[in-house]
């Protein structure tokens, strides 16, 4: 159900667009390629475990948990809310 200007369905395209963008995104930053054997920030040796699971990987675990600290999420406010946009 829809109310004033929107249409029927509006808002579950909006999370349907929400997810595939994560999902876009999450694929964006899947390593790809031939594994490196050793850490490329530290220079430890990757486990093999580590590099069979994820094809393309070029940090070691504790390197790659800092690496995620530092990543931001998107601030497009797709909600529209008011409590979003007074942040």
């Amino acid at each position: 159900m829809a109310g004033g200007w929107t249409r029927d369905g509006a808002v579950q395209d909006q999370i349907d667009d929400t997810v595939k963008d994560a999902v876009a995104r999450a694929r964006s930053l899947t390593p790809q390629g031939e594994s490196a054997s050793e850490c490329d920030d530290c220079g430890e040796t990757i486990p093999k475990k580590r590099r069979d699971a994820l094809p393309g990987v070029r940090t070691c675990i504790a390197c790659q948990a800092e690496r995620d600290k530092a990543v931001t999420h998107s601030t497009i406010n797709r909600r529209g809310s008011k409590d979003s946009q007074l942040r």
